[in-house]
């Protein structure tokens, strides 16, 4: 049994269970509850590990957040319904970021758990918060899905709590315009996305460098599991062990495999744990969120496999009764990956290894950024 004072933490909610975007929006799916109900029917996640996550009141979030736009939100919640006015001025009420039942809630509670975790951290550990992640919030404006911006809680929040320089470390196949508006020109913050190019939000240039320490790696469609580990082996492990943060968080987003709707990448969950487990002992505090995600069986998989990681656990190459009903128990309403699910959503957690060539603009685009921080692998 792993020792309470240094085991990882695991900070989750119902509130996920029963909440969507609307029934044709990209956030139908479950996720963060289908990766509560696998990790426990793995035997992954006993009581001492897992902490309910608290809802951030408006107060706490003028850290970052517009206190006019936190007001439209909660009253968006309350009418169910937003003005015209206040629909131009803060995005609310869009195709991308509509009004449902928990609009204010629901951020809430994810901001809550990043605001949470930076307080945790304060003497070290280790925090998984899989409803993290919302990386396009900005300050007075929902933007991409993301109605607050909990990473740029989060990084706050360690600030406060004693983490002075900060690698963040983002996978997702988006950009995360919000947390660069937050914390590119910043110093003390290490920042390195990787992210398909020319997808939305189309910002994250290869020669954006903010005040140094800002690294953006458009990759190109297609992105397979050797290119990655090439990313991994050359920029974020060398740049995070040169920058010697106090904290890491990574934003590890799960629309980067094959089996995403929203990219076109074609990675394999492996790439991603990988990742987590090399940065795992690389800072003090380290906190690891959600993100990016839409297909329910790959972003499931995936993220439970991310606790696996963090926690040392080996995962089966089939699972067990329990852990394949949760699976089976999912569905994927109006999409066509959800008609014929392949068998191995079902009953595996680990996607078989997508490797391939590594293209000469991986290369050059790693050897621009290298050449920035003088590291030679």
């Amino acid at each position: 049994m792993k020792d309470p004072r240094t085991a990882p933490l695991f900070i989750g909610s119902e509130i996920y269970r029963n909440s969507s975007y609307g029934r044709w929006h990209p956030l139908r799916v479950p996720r963060v509850s289908t990766v509560m109900d696998l990790s426990r029917a793995m035997g992954w996640l006993p009581a001492d590990q897992y902490i309910t996550s608290p809802r951030a009141k408006a107060g706490a979030l003028t850290i970052w957040h517009d206190p006019d736009y936190l007001a439209a939100l909660q009253q968006a919640e309350a009418e169910q319904t937003v003005s015209p006015e206040d629909a131009e001025r803060f995005g609310l009420g869009t195709t991308a970021n509509p009004v449902y039942p928990e609009v204010w809630r629901r951020p809430a509670t994810s901001a809550g758990a990043s605001l949470l975790a930076g307080e945790l951290l304060a003497r070290g550990g280790v925090i998984y918060s899989p409803a993290g992640g919302t990386h396009h919030g900005m300050p007075a404006r929902a933007n991409g899905f993301c109605y607050l911006n909990d990473p740029v809680l989060a990084i706050l929040s360690l600030r406060r709590s004693g983490a002075r320089r900060v690698a963040y470390i983002d996978i997702d196949a988006h950009h995360p315009d919000g947390v660069e508006v937050a914390f590119g020109d910043d110093p003390e913050t290490l920042m390195i996305s990787v992210h398909e190019q020319n997808r939305w939000p189309r910002t994250g240039a290869l020669t954006d460098e903010g005040a140094g320490t800002l690294f953006n790696l458009p990759v190109p469609a297609g992105l397979n599991d050797t290119e990655m580990a090439l990313i991994r082996d050359r920029l974020i492990l060398p740049a995070v062990q040169q920058f010697a943060p106090d904290a890491i968080v990574l934003q590890c987003g799960a629309d980067a495999v094959t089996e995403d709707p929203l990219s076109r990448l074609c990675l394999s969950n492996n790439a991603h744990w990988r990742i987590v487990r090399d940065l795992l002992g690389m800072a003090p505090r380290y906190l690891v969120l959600g993100g990016g995600g839409y297909n329910p069986w790959s972003v499931g998989r995936l993220w439970t496999g991310v606790w696996a990681s963090l926690n040392g656990f080996d995962v089966p190459e089939r699972l067990p009764d329990a852990a394949q009903q949760v699976l089976r128990g999912l569905s994927f309403s109006g999409h066509r990956l959800g008609r014929n699910p392949p068998p191995h959503w079902f009953d595996t957690l680990r996607d078989v290894h997508r490797n391939g060539d590594i293209r000469p603009e991986v290369t050059d685009r790693l050897n621009h950024l290298t050449a920035r921080f003088a590291v030679q692998v």
